[in-house]
């Protein structure tokens, strides 16, 4: 098994491993390759609770290609909670400007599982970056409001809407903290962690998923503030940033 998948019980592994057996079996050389990224890669994948995050590439998906990889891909779904985009080298390629986050993060932060690496040539320039960052931001400032509505009141909801929410940011905390030239881990705890420190917001009821429902309204407050003072933040910041500003584009 490829290196950097020991921290998956084996059960999860013998399933991958099949699933690649299978495709390699079912699409020969029109298979590019397969990586795996998100917690798996980060080393934050929980049994029973996390997916296993993959991305196909393929040549040309047609529909007869796409059919032959159906059984594997069902079968992985459902027995490994394998969870993959089946994508070509020219979508990987021409649509970062449409993915930066999704695309950075998997550039950074995957597992070559077999064949050929198709996001090392990506590139994903800062004002792309900076975009995708406010809109996931401001959203997630929307979604939490409604989640609190539908909570009608019960704490335990509250906390554990605030809980979803911290981990859905993490990704573009993380690429605005880049942007910023502030160096954190890719992992919750340290995005969290950090945010808090360089936008002076007390996070300590955020830190886990534990503590957002024992303590929701602080951990609500906590969100509130974070998001607040990191949507102001990337609102200064102009759409053009200059090259260099997190330590060049790429």
């Amino acid at each position: 098994m490829t290196k950097g998948l020991e921290t998956l019980p084996e059960t999860v592994r013998a399933r991958l491993s099949e699933w690649t057996d299978a495709l390699r079996a079912a699409l020969g050389d029109d298979l590019v390759g397969i990586v795996v990224h998100g917690s798996v890669a980060r080393g934050e994948y929980r049994p029973n609770e996390s997916d296993v995050d993959a991305v196909v590439v393929i040549h040309e998906p047609t529909l007869a290609k796409l059919q032959k990889a159906s059984n594997a891909m069902q079968v992985a779904r459902y027995a490994a909670r394998i969870e993959a985009m089946i994508l070509t080298e020219e979508e990987i390629s021409g649509a970062s400007d449409a993915f930066p986050l999704l695309y950075d993060e998997i550039k950074n932060c995957h597992i070559l599982v077999t064949g050929r690496d198709p996001f090392a040539k990506v590139v994903i320039h800062d004002t792309h970056r900076r975009l995708r960052i406010e809109q996931e931001l401001r959203e997630a400032q929307i979604r939490l409001r409604r989640a609190v509505t539908d909570a009608a009141g019960a704490g335990e909801a509250v906390g554990g809407a605030v809980a979803r929410k911290v981990k859905q940011v993490r990704g573009p905390l993380h690429a605005l903290l880049a942007l910023k030239g502030e160096v954190a881990s890719a992992d919750l705890a340290s995005v969290v962690a950090r945010s808090g420190k360089v936008w002076g917001v007390d996070v300590a009821a955020i830190a886990t998923s534990a503590k957002a429902r024992e303590a929701p309204d602080a951990a609500h407050a906590a969100l509130v503030a974070l998001l607040a003072k990191a949507i102001e933040d990337v609102n200064r910041m102009p759409d053009g940033l200059a090259p260099g500003s997190r330590g060049g584009t790429s």
